[in-house]
């Protein structure tokens, strides 16, 4: 799979990301994350308006390898939700950084940034 990777991509150990475009912040899931959980066929995610804090648990992804949580890089409020997901999870196996990204969200706490990842410190932990 090639994946376009954002500009300035943030991750997280297990393997969620954080990024912007233009002023808007989005949570997604990495493309390691994708390649390692095979065939995604079932996402949930949380409900707009709800809040986590960073590390907390805010959705499950299932793939036909797996069951996945998913972390909270970062504390944040739900604007959108990427409703296409929930009836073609298979996005995400395609592209899970344009199409597939799951959550827009408002960071609540804008430091916690600085605990990221940059992408390629990210894909050298991993590999």
């Amino acid at each position: 799979m090639d994946f376009e990777i954002p500009e300035g991509i943030l991750c997280t150990k297990t393997h969620e990301c954080i990024f912007q475009i233009e002023d808007e912040y989005y949570i997604g899931i990495t493309d390691f994350a994708v390649e390692q959980l095979g065939d995604i066929v079932f996402v949930e995610l949380p409900e707009v308006e709800s809040e986590f804090s960073q590390g907390e648990i805010f959705g499950t992804l299932e793939s036909v390898k797996a069951a996945s949580e998913l972390f909270a890089p970062v504390s944040f409020k739900v604007l959108e939700v990427n409703e296409e997901l929930i009836s073609k999870p298979e996005l995400l196996n395609s592209d899970s950084y344009k199409e597939g990204w799951l959550l827009k969200i408002d960071l609540t706490n804008p430091s916690e940034l600085d605990t990221l990842m940059e992408y390629d410190d990210y894909k050298s932990e991993v590999q």
